[in-house]
């Protein structure tokens, strides 16, 4: 198996996912009136025509960066997910939070294929899943042994945070943030929590003193030790 022949496969995907930002960056300064992180969702940046747009004046050249970035996204959370879910997930928090995941970048990948303004309802539900079952993900691994204590209460705090904002971006209560600015809030949370955690398993899997050695697929049993002080 990819997993246990791989190790570092699974948290490298959700390194990779550092890349959603760096798109953003890029297709953001092609923006004639300027971009701007308040007033303009994430999801401007992948509309594929120029004008108004939920009274918004939208024009992105580059939203098929975007759009593609999106797709990336999602491939790299539902794979990396389920890659380390069979590598290290030890628990049934941790099962399950790696599976919410994996079912939130599948919503990443429509959000991706469905522009805005091409599918609406597609583009809402896809967007929907990361926003709910993703931004819960963070929770259920708050409670996961094979996390730090450290981690998990960032893990906490990160899908609390993102819930929270959630509430209050879905009842257009923005907090003096503007649209764009409280879905950011609802929305980089999970994808920096991606990015931490692979990190974290990196680490891990290069410090042989703490973590069992990598064994082939057939007999591989290790796990992550079950706290990391």
């Amino acid at each position: 198996m990819l997993s246990g022949r791989y190790p570092m496969l699974g948290p490298i995907l959700y390194v990779s996912s550092i890349q959603f930002f760096a798109a953003q960056i890029f297709v953001a300064m092609r923006w004639n009136p300027p971009y701007s992180l308040a007033r303009d969702t994430i999801s401007d940046l992948g509309n594929t025509a120029c004008g108004t747009f939920n009274a918004r004046f939208v024009c992105s050249p580059l939203h098929g960066v975007m759009n593609v970035s999106f797709i990336v996204l999602g491939v790299a959370m539902t794979a990396g997910s389920l890659l380390i879910s069979r590598r290290f997930a030890k628990g049934r928090a941790a099962t399950v939070g790696f599976a919410a995941m994996a079912v939130s970048g599948i919503g990443v990948i429509i959000v991706g294929i469905f522009p805005e303004n091409s599918v609406p309802a597609f583009h809402g539900l896809g967007a929907a899943v990361p926003f709910t079952v993703g931004n819960a993900a963070l929770i259920v691994m708050a409670a996961a042994p094979m996390m730090p204590a450290a981690l998990r209460l960032y893990s906490f705090l990160s899908g609390a945070l993102a819930i929270l904002a959630l509430v209050s971006y879905s009842s257009r209560h923005y907090l003096g943030l503007s649209e764009g600015g409280i879905e950011r809030v609802v929305a980089y949370p999970q994808t920096v929590w991606l990015i931490v955690t692979g990190v974290f398993l990196l680490v891990r899997i290069h410090s042989p003193s703490r973590v069992p050695a990598v064994r082939n697929a057939e007999s591989d049993s290790s796990q992550l030790p079950e706290e990391v002080g």
